[in-house]
């Protein structure tokens, strides 16, 4: 793999082990990746603050904050993706680290000929969910979008007396006319409509209440 091609991705190591991280951050740095490092949660919590990495590499046992309870703040309030690394290899951790959102999970002592290929497969792992999640979205936007401009086209066709396929041509003529997205045109009409709707419920009012009694 050309290291060439992972230069824009950032990766944050976080272990209260010094020589752990210069190791981990050559061996990163070699293949191409730009590492950033922390000794503690909290060093990490800032880091991230500064720079949200492509993905986070995290020791479950530190003092303080351990690595589970900052994969809990990760997942909370971040979208950073995350690996384990633990030199506790047994399968209650694995389980536990799954159930924390982990892409991965690496157990210590690190070896570079196994390191690399879990690490580039939590990696992929964690471009994939950001690729589902940006889809999600963009997804959900596009059905709301949808929902406005099936809207309005039903409220045009009953205030024109038009067919559906008319009533859309008008709204989208309108849109492109205005240099305006065609949802936005037809959430502005249904605003107004409510707005027109408040005020004639206003006016029934007041007329009733001017009726001789």
């Amino acid at each position: 793999m050309n290291a060439s091609s992972h230069a824009r991705r950032l990766i944050l190591l976080v272990d209260d082990d010094k020589l752990l991280l210069q190791f981990l951050a050559e061996l990163l740095g070699h293949a191409g990746y730009a590492t950033v490092t922390a000794s503690s949660a909290a060093e990490a919590i800032r880091q991230i603050e500064l720079r949200e990495p492509d993905l986070a590499l995290l020791d479950i046992t530190m003092p303080g904050m351990s690595g589970l309870e900052l994969a809990r703040h990760l997942h909370e309030h971040t979208s950073v993706p995350f690996m384990f690394l633990s030199a506790l290899g047994d399968a209650e951790i694995g389980k536990q680290a799954a159930t924390y959102g982990a892409v991965g999970f690496v157990v210590k002592p690190v070896d570079a000929a196994h390191l690399m290929p879990a690490f580039e497969a939590g990696l992929a792992r964690a471009d994939e969910i950001r690729q589902l999640k940006r889809t999600e979205v963009n997804l959900n936007a596009a059905l709301a979008a949808g929902r406005e401009t099936s809207l309005a086209v039903g409220l045009l066709m009953g205030r024109f007396h038009a067919d559906r396929n008319t009533a859309f041509e008008v709204l989208r003529d309108h849109a492109r006319a205005s240099r305006r997205k065609i949802n936005e045109v037809a959430d502005q009409l249904l605003g107004a409509e409510e707005m027109l709707s408040s005020l004639h419920a206003g006016f029934a009012s007041r007329l009733r209440a001017k009726e001789p009694k």
